[in-house]
């Protein structure tokens, strides 16, 4: 059956002259997404995640894993990274995803590992696959065996963290729940994950800078820009229910992170050329 006839929107062709590069040989840590079209968005649902559109994007990589706590530290003690660490007790295990830090302290990050944070396309094309699957298994809702999301036992899927508030749960070590799209783990729930682009209550609303192939958002990503103060985080967590850790819910927040503060994660992507120098200086 075609996209049209299951009653999707047409695919986004290919832009003219462009030709959609081919996988490369692997970079560890990192997972190749084709280039291609994928349905971004939803037909139904708050407003903010429509509509639902074929978007075109270029072959690009994916950190395939959440960006941990170790994995942050080092680049702290490395001197490349601003100090942070999350504000609940519990959550310093090394391979728990690195939480509470600033947007620009996420961005900061993966510059200084030779990436860049990813775009909302970006992550959400890695999130749900080409064909508009609702998570990134497929079109099953989110559940503690699929993610780590708040369920009947609680939050963090019943983990209760090291008191005071052991109730609050906590993020668990990454990679714990089955790969998704692309070999990817915890694109759907373990930590909120901040993408690069400032957020528009709607697709439709943001116009031609959310649309396109390979769309940054709202003034393209640049700062400042004009009314724009909210960035957005993507995925649900530990402490959010399943209908939040969908591949298309969308979540503002301010960049500082603070008033109020919460424990957002993130992880990077990689263009094809950056993959290239990673790569190139790969042991």
């Amino acid at each position: 059956m075609s996209a049209v006839a299951a009653g999707l929107p047409a695919a986004a062709p290919t832009p003219l002259g462009t030709v959609a590069q081919p996988c490369e040989p692997p970079v560890a840590g990192l997972a190749c997404i084709a280039g291609g079209a994928f349905y971004r968005g939803a037909l139904l649902g708050p407003a903010n995640q429509r509509p639902l559109q074929s978007i075109w994007m270029p072959t690009y990589y994916m950190d395939v894993y959440e960006v941990t706590y170790g994995d942050y530290q080092d680049c702290v003690r490395d001197k490349k990274c601003k100090r942070s660490k999350p504000y609940y007790n519990d959550y310093d295990r090394p391979k728990q995803p690195m939480v509470g830090m600033t947007w620009y302290d996420a961005v900061q990050f993966c510059a200084a590992r030779g990436k860049h944070l990813p775009s909302e396309a970006e992550w959400e094309k890695a999130a749900r696959g080409p064909d508009g699957q609702t998570h990134p298994w497929g079109s099953q809702p989110a559940d503690c065996t699929r993610a780590v999301i708040m369920d009947k036992t609680g939050r963090g899927c019943g983990t209760p963290k090291k008191p005071p508030s052991p109730e609050k749960g906590r993020t668990l070590e990454v990679g714990t729940r089955p790969a998704g799209a692309y070999g990817l783990y915890d694109m759907s729930g373990n930590a909120w994950e901040w993408v690069a682009d400032w957020f528009t209550v709607s697709y439709a609303k943001c116009g031609a800078d959310c649309a396109g192939p390979n769309p940054k958002g709202p003034c393209g990503g640049k700062e400042p820009c004009g009314n724009h103060d909210n960035k957005i985080v993507r995925g649900g967590s530990w402490y959010w229910p399943p209908h939040m850790a969908t591949a298309m819910w969308r979540r503002p927040h301010v960049p500082s992170n603070k008033n109020p503060y919460h424990h957002f994660g993130f992880r990077c992507a990689a263009t094809v050329e950056q993959a290239r120098a990673l790569r190139a200086v790969a042991p």
